[in-house]
C-alpha cells in the first residue's frame, strides 16, 4: 500500500525514453526554485512538514501517464527531501467497497481522515505524516497543493506554469485588492517622482508626495529642483484623473535657493541665474501599469519641454 521510503526507489525505475511535456518539466522546474526560495527564507520550515505523504500525482495526458508522475517525485523529493517522504499508492488508486450484493467505487479525493487512517495502518513504527501532498498536471502546468493532517489548514496551494503567468495574475490581484482598500480606508501613500523634461526646455526635479483624499486622487508634498530653477526648494500638488487615463496634473511652487541667499545677505531682491519663485506646471501621463511616464512641463521662467518622468523610483536607500 506505501512506499514508504525513500522515493530514490521509485526515481530509479526512471526511463529515459519516456514521453515529457516541456509546459510540465518547466513548470516542475518553477515549482522546485519557488518551494526552495520560501524554504531558504524561513516562509516554510522542513521540520513542521516533515514527514510529508504524497498522495495523488496525477498526469492530465495520455503521453504524459508513464513519465509524469516519476518527474512530479523526484521533485518532491529534491524539494522537501525524499528521506522524509512516502508514497501512498492506495491513495491515487480508486477505492471499493463491497456489501452484500453492491460495490460502489470511489474517485473521489481522500479526506484528511481517511489520509490518516491510511498512513497509521502503514507506517509501522515510523512517526505520523504532517502534512499530504497533492501535485497533479494541469492543461498549463502543474498544481501543487499542501495540507496539514493535524488540522486540514492549508499550508500551500498554487498553479504553477513556465512563465509564472498565474501567479503574476494572483498577485495584480491581490496588489489591486490592496490598493482597493487602501482607498476605501482614504489611507496615505508616499510617491517618489524624479522628473526629467529635456527639450525643447529642461526642467529636473525629485518630488517626495503624499497621495491622500476620500477618493485619493490628490497629491501633495515636497519638491526639489535641480534645474529651472538651479537647486531650488518647494512644494507641490498634483489631482489624479481617472476618467482621462489616470493623467496627473499639478503645479509646483519652487524657492530659488541661491537667490534666497543672496538676497537674504544682500537685504535686497537680487536675482541670481533663477528669480525668486518659480512656477511649474506639470503633466504625466502613466505608461501602463509601469513605473514610467510621459510629461509636459511649463514654468513661469518661460520653459516649455516634453519629457519623462521615472514614478516611485528610490536613489537612496534611505527614501520610501
Amino acid at each position: 500500500m506505501f512506499l514508504a521510503r525513500p522515493l530514490l526507489l521509485v526515481l530509479l525505475l526512471a526511463g529515459p525514453a519516456w514521453a515529457q511535456r516541456d509546459t510540465s518539466r518547466e513548470a516542475l522546474s518553477r515549482l522546485e526554485e519557488t518551494v526552495a526560495h520560501r524554504i531558504s527564507e524561513g516562509g516554510l520550515t522542513l521540520t513542521e512538514i516533515s514527514p510529508a505523504i504524497v498522495v495523488s500525482v496525477k498526469p492530465a495526458f495520455e503521453e504524459t501517464k508513464t513519465w509524469y508522475p516519476t518527474a512530479a517525485l523526484a521533485t518532491l523529493a529534491r524539494v522537501f527531501g525524499g528521506s522524509a517522504m512516502r508514497s501512498c499508492e492506495a491513495c491515487m488508486t480508486p477505492r471499493l467497497f463491497a456489501e452484500a450484493d453492491r460495490v460502489e467505487e470511489n474517485t473521489e479525493d481522500l479526506s484528511t481522515a481517511e489520509i490518516t487512517r491510511l498512513d497509521d495502518g502503514a507506517r509501522g513504527a515510523s512517526a505520523p505524516a504532517k502534512v499530504a501532498i497533492w501535485l497533479d498536471e494541469t492543461e498549463d502546468g502543474v498544481s501543487l497543493r499542501v495540507i496539514d493532517l493535524r488540522n486540514s489548514h492549508i499550508v500551500l496551494a498554487q498553479n504553477f506554469d513556465p512563465l509564472m503567468r498565474e501567479a503574476a495574475l494572483t498577485k495584480k490581484n491581490y496588489s489591486f485588492t490592496q490598493e482597493l482598500d487602501r482607498r476605501a480606508r482614504g489611507d496615505a501613500l508616499a510617491h517618489v517622482f524624479f522628473d526629467a523634461t529635456l527639450y525643447p526646455g529642461q526642467h529636473l526635479s525629485v518630488d517626495w508626495s503624499e497621495q491622500w483624499g476620500d477618493s485619493n486622487r490628490n497629491l501633495s508634498g515636497v519638491t526639489v529642483s535641480i534645474f529651472d530653477p538651479l537647486l531650488g526648494l518647494g512644494a507641490n500638488y498634483y489631482r489624479v484623473i481617472p476618467v482621462a487615463f489616470n493623467i496627473m496634473v499639478g503645479i509646483k511652487v519652487i524657492m530659488s535657493i541661491p537667490t534666497a541667499l543672496v538676497s537674504a545677505i544682500a537685504k535686497t531682491n537680487t536675482t541670481v541665474i533663477d528669480p525668486l519663485l518659480t512656477g511649474v506646471f506639470i503633466a504625466r501621463y502613466p505608461i501602463g501599469t509601469s513605473n514610467y511616464g510621459i510629461e509636459v512641463s511649463a514654468s513661469t521662467s518661460g520653459r516649455v519641454g516634453v519629457g519623462l518622468s521615472l514614478m516611485n523610483f528610490s536613489f537612496l536607500p534611505l527614501l520610501p
